[in-house]
């Protein structure tokens, strides 16, 4: 058992760099990219906090109790690591509500936020949400990269089930996973040279969009790339 010790910490280790892993619930999201680079992105709904450090604690003490006999974690240990957690997550959403794009961000408790965010700009430079180095929300749910000069890549790697989930989370990577419940929809009257969603784009006017559907089965994460005006 020493063996599932050493391979849970093995697996939890490069996520604690970040003491939260943040995730997507349920949620609604737009992308708009204009063929002359300005863009509109906004997210509405929840954003999920996972422990990081708590799950690793819990593994090491499921392992020691395992082979040692040792008993559980005392309960009011428990409760009061708990209070301090939900106090740092309080925290975090008055943080992140100070920073631009945030029309507001809600803490509802149990790792729950709920985020109501827009922000308009022009894609001269790589765009990610979220990011917050304060707050430890450094794994964005959607990149958009410029590739050349008239190149622009759309991934929204959040919006898919982890490509690694491994038994070594303690489970909580299914019991988190299991709230994943949204729309991404990408508006664009650039020419869209790719896109992964099988069931293409439809026109609108001026414009094209495309919709992904994303739950708990989403294997393959939104996706696209458009040719825009030059730099």
């Amino acid at each position: 058992m020493k063996h599932w010790k050493a391979l849970a910490a093995a697996l939890l280790v490069p996520l604690a760099l970040a003491a939260c892993l943040f995730l997507p619930g349920k949620f609604q999201s737009t992308l708009t990219i204009h063929a002359d680079r300005s863009f509109t992105y906004a997210y509405k709904g929840e954003v999920i906090a996972l422990d990081i450090t708590g799950a690793m604690s819990e593994a090491s003490g499921l392992a020691d109790n395992t082979t040692d006999g040792a008993p559980a974690l005392d309960p009011a240990k428990k409760a009061a690591e708990k209070a301090k957690k939900e106090a740092e997550y309080r925290d975090i959403a008055v943080k992140v509500a100070k920073e631009a794009g945030y029309r507001s961000v809600e803490y509802r408790g149990d790792g729950i936020f709920y985020v109501d965010y827009e922000i308009t700009g022009k894609l001269t430079h790589n765009f990610v949400f979220p990011y917050n180095q304060d707050a430890g929300m450094i794994f964005p749910f959607v990149a958009i990269e410029l590739r050349g000069k008239d190149m622009v890549r759309v991934k929204a790697a959040g919006f898919a089930k982890p490509e690694n989930k491994d038994g070594g989370m303690s489970g909580m990577g299914e019991d988190t996973n299991a709230r994943l419940d949204g729309v991404f929809t990408l508006v664009t009257d650039a020419e869209i040279v790719s896109q992964n969603n099988e069931d293409g784009a439809k026109a609108s006017g001026a414009s094209k969009s495309v919709t992904w559907k994303v739950t708990p089965t989403s294997s393959d994460a939104p996706m696209a790339m458009l040719k825009v005006a030059g730099l």
